[in-house]
């Protein structure tokens, strides 16, 4: 059975305002093609098909007009689809009746029985008479057994599916939406961290040997588990963030042969670029240089997007528009100037009682904010004449 595995689309997101319907449009068609040129018989998409639980009217219409097209086009597909930590499990699942019509699986909630138990088997979802899949949506606390922690849950809700179901199948595959211990995130990536600390994270071993692949979401860069070649995240489809830039776009392809997965990632050649330049902080003359060799021409829906990155040493507030005027003429679009400063020496950074702060004067106490902000010996002349002005006048008011 061929199996393609994918993950994090984020239908819906807007990047830093700019829309990126047709960046979706786009891959959406090329995972049809995959399909199609592969012979694929099953689709896993392990979560965050959406990147809001409240998704809009469009982006729905999207996803549902996606999965009408390629299992009419595939009449042999079967798609089995999970929720992630930004879906709505519940809204995911409303459209059960008609989407099981189409040969489509959604598993959203981790539901329970009468008695109050959790329904184990209804995670466990058959794919054929051979093999069946743990879906396993992203699991917030109460959805698992209780436990001493989220990671012995976690392992707990995967060692019982498994036990169930290695009684009626031979084959087992697994599905699940977190962040598994050893792998690697994005610096500064919002999108990829639930909680702080790291008490989100799973041990692998949670993912017993006998689980011929392990197909997962949440992670943005595709990759293997702690060296496990059958345990992998498939990566986002498309950058998330400027985090993300060199991340390659991928899904993964999964042979499965006698119970054993060959496996191999396709590469998915994203519309827009992310561009960061320079690759660290530069002055601004620096800058305007680096500006003047990107290319040239028309703006259009899949020019690059840009982020510059301005090392400043003092207040540069026509920053932008000297910016917003070297890009003239040339094919990007700007969405993100980080204005950075060196970091100097903390000389207030000891705790200090109100009656010490009163003692330090309002020039040494904007001296020392300023140089540490700035990275500077001293406060530049004009500025401390201006800072000087109206501490006098703020004197004289009091007196």
């Amino acid at each position: 059975m061929n199996i393609i595995h994918t993950a994090d689309w984020h239908l819906g997101q807007t990047f830093f305002e700019y829309d990126r319907t047709h960046e979706h449009d786009c891959f959406l068609e090329w995972l049809s093609q995959q399909i199609e040129s592969n012979n694929v018989e099953l689709l896993l998409i392990a979560g965050d098909i959406f990147d809001s639980p409240n998704p809009s009217a469009e982006s729905q219409k999207r996803f549902y007009d996606f999965l009408c097209s390629v299992t009419k086009r595939n009449n042999n597909l079967k798609i089995i689809i999970t929720a992630g930590n930004h879906d709505s499990g519940a809204r995911l699942e409303a459209p059960d009746p008609i989407l099981e019509s189409l040969n489509v699986t959604v598993r959203g909630v981790v539901r329970r029985t009468n008695d109050g138990e959790i329904d184990f088997e209804r995670l466990i979802v058959p794919v054929n008479d051979r093999l069946c899949c743990l879906a396993v949506p992203y699991l917030r606390q109460g959805d698992y057994v209780a436990s001493e922690s989220y990671d012995k849950g976690v392992q707990s809700m995967y060692s019982e599916l498994y036990r169930r179901a290695k009684e009626r199948f031979e084959c087992v595959i697994a599905m699940g939406h977190l962040q598994a211990t050893g792998s690697e995130i994005s610096i500064d990536d919002r999108y990829e961290r639930t909680t702080i600390g790291g008490l989100d994270r799973i041990n692998p071993g949670a993912f017993d040997d006998g689980i011929a692949y392990t197909a997962l979401g949440h992670l943005h860069k595709a990759q293997r588990v702690s060296g496990r070649e059958n345990v992998r995240y498939s990566g986002a489809p498309l950058p998330m963030s400027f985090a993300e830039r060199n991340n390659r776009q991928s899904v993964t392809l999964v042979k499965l042969i006698d119970g054993a997965a060959e496996i191999e990632n396709i590469e998915f050649d994203t519309p827009v670029k992310l561009l960061s330049i320079p690759r660290e902080p530069l002055p601004i003359e620096n800058v305007i240089e680096e500006i003047a060799s990107l290319p040239m021409g028309a703006i259009d829906n899949i020019s690059p997007l840009l982020e510059i990155k301005v090392l400043i040493t003092e207040p540069e507030p026509g920053l932008r528009n000297r910016i917003e005027e070297a890009l003239e003429g040339h094919a990007v679009r700007l969405v993100r100037i980080e204005a950075v400063t060196r970091s100097g020496e903390d000389t207030l950074s000891a705790p200090m009682s109100y009656e010490e702060l009163k003692k330090i004067e309002p020039a040494e106490l904007a001296k020392s904010i300023y140089c540490q902000k700035y990275g500077t010996e001293d406060i530049p002349a004009k500025i401390k004449e201006l800072l000087t002005d109206v501490i006098k006048e703020i004197e004289e008011e009091e007196k």
